[in-house]
């Protein structure tokens, strides 16, 4: 079977230009949207009373919210035998229109938490600082039960 030459050429050609075009369309800077993050301090939690070994309960955390320009992101989470410190992280998109909100602008975000081990569980919200630079937890201990 003869394959001419031409054609192979041509077809590397036009595989070759396709990958081109899509990389130049492809920018890391698309959007030019500008933003940092920023932790927000505990307000307030709905968890339950006492977990079950083995199953999975949703751990609602409260804070304020302080501008229009704040949008959940994540929980940091840290991990640490039985203790969890956990505080609520959000995007700070740099707007020139962002709009300071009421002190009782107050957010809810919600995580799954799977019970794993025996004995208690001990959660420390992160509340900020003081006047003194310590930092403040809502600590709540809460016992797994059979």
């Amino acid at each position: 079977m003869y394959i001419n030459p031409n054609l192979f050429a041509m077809k590397k050609l036009l595989i070759l230009c396709l990958t081109l075009v899509l990389c130049a369309s492809c920018s890391i800077d698309d959007d030019n949207t500008n933003y940092s993050f920023e932790v927000l301090a505990v307000e307030s939690v709905d968890i339950p009373d006492a977990f079950k070994l083995g199953e999975v309960y949703p751990i609602t955390v409260s804070y304020l919210k302080p501008s229009s320009c704040h949008s959940f992101k994540e929980f940091y989470y840290l991990k640490e035998n039985n203790v969890r410190t956990v505080a609520p992280i959000t995007y700070v998109f740099d707007n020139n229109n962002c709009e300071t909100l009421e002190e009782n602008n107050l957010v809810e975000s919600s995580f799954n938490f799977k019970v794993t081990s025996n004995g208690s569980y001990i959660f420390k919200f992160w509340q900020g600082e003081d006047a003194d630079g310590e930092v403040q937890y809502l600590i709540i201990e809460v016992p797994v039960v059979e």
